[in-house]
């Protein structure tokens, strides 16, 4: 099985459990792994033969902004749900979310999730 990678896809959204994250909008940062074979589109040099992780970008990017969870577990079992759905290729995901403004005293916390067809 091969990947296919997006890294760092920064957005923001509301979302957490406090008043002062249903108010203001908060940055997230995806690592985003979907594992699928990529031989056809090797050999074809077609994009209908992989993902476009330019479309998938722009999707989660649409996603996340028109969201209101209150827990990133919620909004990325969503994400993934979304990926396996829409892009038939992809046999697994492993999705890495990152909240900096969470936790003041660390640089980042987050979850990492990964679910398989």
């Amino acid at each position: 099985m091969d990947i296919i990678f997006i890294q760092g896809l920064k957005t923001h959204a509301i979302i957490g459990i406090y008043d002062w994250e249903r108010e203001n909008r908060q940055p997230l940062i995806f690592d985003i792994e979907m594992s699928l074979p990529i031989s056809s589109a090797a050999m074809s040099d077609n994009i209908d033969d992989t993902v476009d992780y330019k479309c998938v970008s722009d999707e989660i990017i649409e996603l996340v902004e028109n969201s209101r969870f209150e827990l990133l577990e919620s909004l990325s079992e969503t994400i993934c749900q979304h990926v396996l759905k829409n892009h038939l290729a992809v046999q697994k995901i492993q999705l890495k979310v990152s909240k900096p403004q969470a936790v003041a005293e660390t640089d980042t916390v987050g979850l990492i999730m990964t679910r398989t067809r």
